[in-house]
């Protein structure tokens, strides 16, 4: 989608993977799929019930096909028979026949008059769409709306603090500022005369520098994308369930994800991971 996402904000996807499921259940529908508008051109990525992977990964461009079209007026359309529509342009037949697709109906996310994704429900034999699955359709797009405008609104108010906080200080007075505080724990360190202390506050030294630098530790575990999302939820004081229903994924996922980010970490507790995490300088 166009806007820029934040460190803290779940990816889109997840919601639209979310929508996707629920209308497949809920609808009986053999077909439902969907995807992202980025620059004006729709990517399907989330699938339920596919035959083929022709679908999969298209780029539908503004205006052309179903979904362009969709994209373009910021309306739900359907066709009762893809094949012989006339409403429509007709550049993604091949992956859409292939599939089998007959009768689609396609519904925007609509969000400050822009369409942010597009969902889709097909069957494979020809007639309309029923009412119940084009309102099914609606409803999930509203609520997938609704959830990207709030974290829209977020980002665009942490953009604002961003721009109101005061600048940071040049570098070289940052540099200088770290070398005094270094050279501070070490006349402390040497007053102490104990190695083991001299070697902690070295360590403190270190980590300082770090943390005022933004630098991540260089002895620093290399986490997966999905277990970070799940320590960023963590930190933010989520429950596993919490932050199962926020990234779109099971509750065991997210226990799974939790224990490989604990053993990288070598934490003993989700607090001791987040702890460590952002010690190191993995998560802020």
């Amino acid at each position: 989608m166009t806007t820029p996402p934040s460190l803290l904000r779940p990816r889109d996807g997840d919601a639209l993977r979310a929508e996707i499921r629920r209308l497949s259940t809920v609808t009986g529908v053999p077909v439902v799929f969907g995807g992202e508008v980025n620059a004006d051109t729709l990517r399907l990525t989330e699938f339920s019930g596919l035959r083929t992977n022709g679908l999969r990964g298209l780029s539908v461009t503004r205006a052309s096909g179903l979904g362009g079209r969709v994209v373009d007026s910021r309306r739900p359309a359907s066709v009762s028979d893809y094949r012989s529509a006339l409403s429509i342009t007709h550049h993604y037949d091949g992956p859409v026949l292939g599939e089998g697709i007959r009768s689609v109906v396609a519904v925007p996310v609509v969000v400050a008059d822009r369409s942010r994704a597009v969902l889709y429900a097909a069957t494979r034999g020809t007639g309309p769409i029923g009412d119940r699955t084009a309102d099914a359709l609606v409803q999930a797009s509203r609520r997938l709306a609704a959830e990207i405008g709030v974290r829209d609104e977020v980002d665009r108010r942490l953009r604002l603090l961003d721009a109101a906080a005061p600048p940071r200080a040049a570098d070289g007075v940052l540099a200088a500022e770290l070398c005094a505080v270094q050279a501070d724990l070490r006349a402390i360190a040497e007053a102490a005369g104990d190695a083991r202390m001299r070697d902690r506050l070295q360590a403190v030294g270190d980590r300082l520098t770090r943390a005022l630098s933004g630098a991540g530790a260089p002895d620093a575990p290399t986490l997966s994308p999905r277990e970070i999302d799940v320590l960023l939820q963590v930190a933010l004081g989520c429950s596993n369930q919490d932050a199962a229903q926020r990234l779109s994924l099971g509750a065991e996922t997210v226990k799974s994800y939790l224990r490989s980010a604990m053993h990288k970490l070598d934490a003993h507790s989700r607090h001791e991971a987040v702890a460590t995490a952002r010690r190191l300088g993995v998560i802020p």
